[in-house]
């Protein structure tokens, strides 16, 4: 069954992080094969109700760009460097494909040999010298086993082609030589007497106990092959190791985890057949072909907390979207069909989900409704926020009991834990919880940051403000704005880069706004904020 990611926007909150489990939960039990998934490192609050739930972090998903992993390309297709030609070229051969890498025992790639490579080597008619195990020889002559003493067979190849007395008189053999024969029995007595390394008999003969004996005593290694003496002969220089015929010449190879749109402008420049394929320890995976582009597959994705490609994945355009689950404004995503798009005002997605739950008889096990609580807690302010609804205060009520949690006491510690400060650079803290809109000209960025102490940050002041400027004019926004949420005064403070000061005293219908200023009653960004600045 495919895989389909779920994720919330690029600077996952808490209530992104766990809509994404909470849905792939439901999802799951419903027979699907989904997988939550983060686009950035999780913030202090969302570790702390992981870590109380005891639920694992979702996986890194650094985009969702088609990668060559993803293509339908010829995976586990090596050939150890001890194999022999033979294995190579029947590998090649059934996969229909000219050539294969060729690994050592760790999967690291030594090279690659074709067809032309084996066609080379059967045409240099160099038959005599044997490099290669036992194994591989009873492999290609589809043989068996009679003696066997060395896995390792290295030698001089022999045949006897001679009438018995001509070979007994004139062959001078030795421990270094492999013999290929038939039931010539004074020739095999010789040679197992002469202590050879190897001898094949073909034709699946009989061989004398007493030769028999013999060998073992001289420790002579001996094969039966069913094949003719010619037949035998064709094969054997196929039985040598595959790295015998390596070249030194340099192999171009692609990464699993590259985009297949760079694949495809290094295959259009270079004009290879094939490309071996690595995965990010640099083992070899298989190979591919640029052919192999046209049986990629989208991966399938489901948008929680969000539903603009400036919020969402890298490549979220070339993903297939199969679901949406949101609570704020419709943003910019397209789909080419329709889709189940779940979008409803309330304070948390989480609180959609609940919702799913409910329609679909779903049981909610406690520690995602542990989750599912935290999700609706955080996007509300413990229920204090104006985005709040009553399907908010139902869903926690419900939530709660199945988590057999007191909110109001759990949501102060988890917003306590979550709003520290400590080691954040103010990059860091800027990016928290950011998120950039599009307006008619241009773009804005807005971040937000819920603390239990702004002096953090206001007794910084001024160097905040100069990072936004820099960042604005750099990034080229229409302006940036931080807001610090005071969730003891239940209100906000605003520091903004310079091109931001008329746009706010006309969205808050403030004269000569200053920097740090102090918004009472003013929390939520969603529906509080952007609003305004978005008429604006």
């Amino acid at each position: 069954m495919e895989k389909t990611y779920i994720f919330g926007h690029r600077n996952p909150d808490t209530d992104s992080v766990t809509s994404a489990i909470s849905l792939s939960y439901l999802k799951n039990k419903q027979g699907m094969n989904t997988i939550p998934a983060v686009l950035s490192s999780i913030n202090l609050e969302s570790k702390f109700v992981l870590n109380y739930f005891n639920i694992e972090e979702p996986i890194f998903l650094n985009d969702v760009n088609i990668k060559i992993k993803d293509l339908k390309y010829t995976k586990n297709y090596t050939i150890n460097e001890n194999e022999s030609i033979y294995t190579a070229y029947y590998k090649m051969n059934s996969a229909n494909i000219s050539k294969i890498p060729i690994v050592d025992k760790n999967k690291n790639l030594l090279g690659i040999v074709s067809m032309k490579d084996i066609a080379k080597e059967q045409f240099s008619f160099n038959y005599s010298y044997v490099n290669t195990s036992y194994e591989n020889i009873i492999k290609a002559l589809n043989g068996s086993e009679v003696v066997k003493f060395n896995n390792e067979i290295t030698g001089e190849l022999l045949v006897a082609g001679y009438k018995s007395t001509t070979f007994l008189n004139e062959i001078k053999l030795s421990e270094n030589h492999i013999l290929i024969l038939g039931d010539r029995h004074s020739i095999i007595e010789y040679a197992v007497k002469s202590k050879v390394k190897l001898i094949i008999i073909t034709g699946s003969k009989e061989i004398k106990e007493e030769h028999l004996q013999i060998a073992r005593e001289n420790k002579v290694n001996i094969i039966k092959t069913p094949y003719t003496t010619l037949e035998t002969t064709k094969i054997f220089n196929l039985c040598n190791y595959v790295k015998s015929i390596l070249t030194n010449d340099s192999v171009l190879c692609v990464n699993e985890n590259d985009d297949i749109k760079d694949f495809i402008n290094i295959a259009n420049k270079t004009r290879y057949s094939y490309y071996p394929v690595l995965n990010k320890k640099n083992k070899c995976m298989g190979i591919i072909r640029l052919s192999d582009v046209a049986y990629s597959h989208k991966k399938n994705v489901i948008l929680v907390d969000h539903n603009s490609y400036e919020q969402s994945a890298i490549g979220l355009e070339d993903a297939n979207i199969i679901e949406i689950v949101d609570h704020h404004n419709i943003g910019s995503v397209g789909t080419n069909m329709p889709i189940s798009f779940r979008n409803m005002p309330v304070g948390s997605t989480n609180t959609i989900i609940y919702t799913l739950y409910n329609e679909n008889n779903i049981d909610i096990p406690k520690n995602i409704a542990g989750i599912m609580l935290s999700g609706i807690l955080s996007d509300t302010l413990i229920l204090t926020s104006p985005t709040t609804t009553n399907l908010d205060i139902l869903a926690v009520k419900k939530l709660s009991q199945i988590a057999n949690i007191d909110y109001e006491e759990y949501g102060k510690k988890m917003i306590e834990e979550g709003s520290s400060l400590k080691g954040m650079t103010k990059e860091q803290v800027l990016y928290k919880d950011y998120k950039t809109y599009n307006i008619k000209n241009g773009k804005i960025g807005l971040g937000q940051v819920i603390t239990a102490c702004p002096s953090d940050i206001l007794s910084n002041k001024d160097e905040y403000i100069e990072l936004l400027n820099n960042i604005s004019v750099s990034n080229q926004y229409e302006f940036i704005c931080l807001f610090i949420t005071d969730v003891l005064k239940n209100g906000t403070y605003v520091l903004y880069s310079e091109n931001a000061k008329e746009y706010l005293e006309e969205a808050f219908n403030i004269k000569n706004i200053e920097e740090g200023k102090f918004l009472k009653g003013i929390v939520s960004r969603k529906k509080q904020i952007i609003p305004l600045l978005m008429n604006i």
